[in-house]
């Protein structure tokens, strides 16, 4: 009985033991956060994703009693920053910036990571609409004239993107294979705006924010917009969806974390996001970047990062869409 009683009381212990890491992640997960979070962010600083993000993580920083601090980790597409992030330890103190080309990368890169699997949806922050626009120098004033122009002259219309699979190719594809229509893609490393504005590339699909000004001044004109409703900032442009039912598509984003991460972790940045979109000093600040808020739950956004992923696969896949 005593050899029993010895284990018996060994075990305990050990079981004791075990138990200290899970209560203590629970206890931080408790009183989250207790230190400074980073929000990785996939691209370089200053573009309109970044902003968004530098503001959001203000208001966490404010109303969470901790800094929520963006770290920049550009290239591969957002690639390095999603590897970065999926490898760092799941107790929300490392957040991943998620963005409408992470449903895409999978279809078009080989990644060392599965986004669906390895990335929790934390909260869904809101869409930066992208404008269709062209060189004034051609002589359509609508969609359904430029339609028709690019029918007449198939494989003579050029579209610049920032790139092979970036969000702006998707979305000329997505334009593609609604409107019936064959442009050459032109992907640029740098700027697009230079040959745009000179009409060496007819056509662009660039998020709002980024081509206003150019809207304004007349050197670009605005032919739609890719939401699914027009926008305040251009009341006169149409939504593309007026003539090409079904396309809609925006630059969404919002924050992500490693698989894992506790829920009420989860939970605590989710329900603070939700408020701040709701707060009217950061709505008109995201407003002036062209930036639509929509709030979602974890659950909620988890589907829509998975319809995305579907609905982007089908355009890759129907223009073919390969890393060059």
């Amino acid at each position: 009985m005593k050899i029993l009683r010895r284990e018996l009381l060994h075990l305990s212990a050990a079981a004791a033991a075990a138990a200290l890491p899970a209560s203590a992640r629970a206890l931080a997960a408790d009183t989250y956060p207790s230190r400074p979070v980073r929000v990785i962010v996939g691209l370089p600083p200053g573009n309109s994703p970044d902003i968004v993000a530098r503001l959001v993580c203000a208001y966490l920083s404010e109303h969470l009693s901790h800094p929520f601090v963006v770290e920049n980790r550009p290239g591969a597409a957002t690639g390095l920053a999603t590897e970065y992030v999926v490898h760092t330890a799941a107790d929300g103190y490392t957040l991943l910036l998620v963005l409408a080309g992470n449903a895409v990368n999978g279809w078009v890169y080989k990644l060392r990571y599965d986004f669906i699997r390895d990335v929790a949806p934390v909260a869904s922050i809101g869409g930066i609409p992208l404008a269709m626009v062209i060189n004034p120098s051609l002589p359509a004033k609508t969609v359904p004239e430029f339609i028709a122009y690019a029918k007449a002259n198939p494989g003579k219309l050029f579209f610049g993107s920032s790139g092979n699979g970036s969000l702006p190719h998707i979305l000329g594809a997505l334009f593609q294979m609604k409107a019936g229509v064959s442009l050459v893609h032109v992907p640029y490393k740098e700027s697009v705006f230079p040959d745009l504005l000179g009409g060496q590339v007819q056509l662009a699909f660039e998020p709002v924010p980024a081509v206003i000004g150019y809207i304004k001044a007349g050197k670009l004109r605005a032919l739609g917009v890719s939401t699914k409703q027009r926008l305040q900032v251009l009341p006169d442009v149409p939504a593309l969806a007026e003539f090409l039912p079904g396309y809609e598509a925006t630059g969404w984003l919002g924050i992500g974390a490693p698989a894992g991460t506790p829920a009420n972790v989860i939970d605590i940045v989710n329900k603070a996001v939700n408020a701040g979109l709701s707060d009217p000093t950061l709505v008109a600040r995201m407003a002036a970047l062209g930036a639509v808020p929509d709030p979602m739950s974890p659950a909620a956004f988890k589907q829509f990062i998975a319809a995305e992923t579907a609905k982007w696969g089908e355009v890759v896949k129907f223009a073919g869409i390969k890393v060059q």
